[in-house]
C-alpha cells in the first residue's frame, strides 16, 4: 500500500506518519501533492497540513466534486456531506451525493442508512418560503430514491437522525453542513478522520492545517481501511 500526505508548517503530520508500517510520501507543496495524486502507483491521499487552496486546485480538474467528512460520536461513524460551502445547491447534486456516500459505506462493509436533514419540523410547513422549499425538497429526494436506498426525513432533527445510527447525514446545503461540521467537531469535540473528497478518480482525504497528531492518525487510518477493503 502507497499514500501521500502534504506537509505544511504542522509538524504533527511527521509524527503520525511514523505510526504506520506503510510507505508514506511526504508532499511539501500542493503541485507535489497534486502530482501524487495523479501518480498511478498512489493508492490515496492526504491534504495533510497543506494550504487549503488546494481544494480550488483539485476542483479545476474536478469541478463537480464534494467533500463528505467521516465523524464518529460513542462509537458510531457517519458521514456529514455536504461540507464545502459552495457544494450540493440542487437536488440532483444531492442525489449524486447520496450515491456516491452509499458506495463509500458499502465499500467498508456496510449498509447505507441515509438520514435527510431539512429546515423544520413537518408542521412548520407554511412559516416561510425557504422552509417550505428545504422540506419539499427532501421529501421529493425520497420519494425518488426510496426504492434504491434506506433513506428518511429527519426534517431539522438531526439529533434523532445520530441516536437512529444513520450512516450518512445529508445536510440542507453545503453552508449548514459546514457551521453543523464546526459545532459538532470545533466546538463539541466529536472526533474526525477528515472529509472524503469524492466524485474523483483517486482517494483524497482533506484534513485541517491545525489538526493534532491523532487527527493526521485518524485520517491516515481511515483511509488505508478503506483502500484495503476496496482492494479484497
Amino acid at each position: 500500500m502507497k499514500i501521500a500526505i502534504g506537509l505544511g508548517e504542522n509538524k504533527n503530520v511527521l509524527e503520525a506518519v511514523k505510526q504506520f508500517p506503510y510507505d508514506i510520501k511526504i508532499a511539501r507543496t500542493n503541485e507535489e501533492l497534486l502530482n501524487y495524486l495523479n501518480n498511478p502507483e498512489i493508492d490515496g491521499v492526504i491534504r495533510g497540513s497543506l494550504e487549503s487552496n488546494i481544494i480550488m486546485d483539485l476542483k479545476k480538474k474536478y469541478p463537480h466534486i464534494f467533500r463528505a467528512s467521516i465523524l464518529e460520536k460513542d462509537g458510531h461513524k457517519f458521514m456529514l456531506t455536504p461540507v464545502g460551502i459552495d457544494e450540493c445547491d440542487t437536488i440532483k447534486a444531492k442525489k449524486t451525493i447520496i450515491r456516491e456516500c452509499s458506495r463509500i459505506i458499502k465499500q467498508t462493509g456496510h449498509t447505507p442508512k441515509i438520514a435527510l436533514i431539512s429546515g423544520g419540523r413537518k408542521q412548520d410547513k407554511g412559516r416561510s418560503p425557504k422552509i417550505d422549499h428545504s422540506i419539499d425538497e427532501c421529501e421529493q429526494i425520497v420519494q425518488d430514491l426510496k426504492d434504491e436506498c434506506n433513506i428518511k426525513h429527519y426534517y431539522i432533527l438531526i439529533e434523532e437522525a445520530i441516536k437512529d445510527h444513520a450512516n450518512v447525514i445529508i445536510a440542507p446545503d453545503g453552508i449548514s453542513g459546514n457551521i453543523i461540521f464546526r459545532s459538532l467537531v470545533l466546538v463539541a469535540g466529536i472526533k474526525s478522520y477528515g472529509a472524503l473528497t469524492l466524485k474523483q478518480e483517486k482517494l483524497f482525504i482533506d484534513t485541517s492545517r491545525s489538526q493534532t497528531t491523532e487527527g493526521y492518525v485518524n485520517a491516515i487510518t481511515l483511509l488505508t481501511n478503506i483502500i484495503k477493503t476496496k482492494n479484497k
